[in-house]
């Protein structure tokens, strides 16, 4: 007698295009978890799928806005938070979050970054942080620790990386905050509550990318690299913590702050006719 075969639905059919899986990305990269904390946060929202806008740039992560199923925006590189505010000022009620990379929005994108935050546009910025371009070689970007190694730096970085949420911290975001993708519970939390609160949200998602970054830095797999996580995430309570310290160092037994950093309440930005 044949077995019956049982194709259960995912929970995420509903907002993710399954007709698009397998993704693209490599074995053991964090995207499709930080992805999947987004799509769940989403859902339970309550706000109507179609009111919702995904808008990424150019990457690995940029890849994102195919795999959900709403109002996806690819843009171009560097692009995405100017493609963003121009969603949300024509029409305020969206729920407009960017999901994009490091290396794009703190590189080509950086001055948008800075300005977005400092206008504090409410729009919700998901970054997700593996310390390189890892769709095109592992080359080093603006979050590459300092001696991590790259195929643009075989011999070490030679230079200081962004601290993102000091960066946009003091550019005027209204929230900041981090957690890593071994941090699924919290990611999601935060992520919907940064739907309800207005203004410019920031969320760094350090993630593996043993491809790119891990196999260059004597890190094989991405479950290393949340071992590493596990070990030395140090969850600050209630933000307070010197924003100074925020910077990453992989080399040595420092501790890595995750948690929510920055909590204002700054006039949200909107157009207005002077004079």
């Amino acid at each position: 007698m044949e077995k019956a075969i049982v194709v259960e639905a995912h929970p995420l059919d509903a907002i993710i295009r399954s007709d698009r899986m397998p993704h693209i990305w490599c074995p053991g990269c964090g995207i499709g978890i930080a992805m999947r904390c987004y799509a769940a946060a989403i859902l339970e929202s309550g706000i109507p799928v179609d009111h919702h806008i995904v808008v990424s740039g150019i990457g690995c992560t940029g890849r994102v806005a195919g795999y959900m199923d709403l109002d996806s925006y690819h843009s171009t590189h560097g692009r995405a938070i100017p493609f963003a505010t121009g969603l949300k000022l024509a029409n305020p009620d969206l729920m407009v979050t960017v999901f994009s990379g490091d290396g794009d929005l703190a590189a080509i994108g950086g001055n948008h970054l800075i300005h977005a935050a400092r206008r504090n546009v409410d729009i919700k910025v998901v970054c997700v942080n593996n310390f390189n371009y890892g769709m095109t070689g592992g080359q080093v970007g603006p979050t590459t620790p300092y001696t991590a190694r790259g195929t643009t730096a075989p011999y070490g970085n030679p230079e200081q990386p962004f601290n993102l949420p000091s960066l946009v911290s003091a550019s005027g975001a209204n929230y900041v905050s981090r957690w890593t993708t071994l941090h699924v519970r919290q990611l999601k939390r935060d992520i919907l509550a940064c739907f309800a609160r207005p203004g410019f949200n920031f969320i760094e998602v350090l993630a593996p990318c043993p491809i790119g970054f891990g196999k260059l830095n004597n890190i094989p797999d991405g479950l290393e690299e949340m071992e590493l996580y596990r070990q030395r995430c140090v969850l600050t309570e209630n933000g307070e913590v010197d924003l100074d310290v925020l910077s990453i160092d992989l080399r040595e037994d420092k501790p890595i702050y995750i948690g929510e950093f920055v909590q204002r309440n700054r006039p949200v930005f909107k157009p207005v006719r002077i004079g």
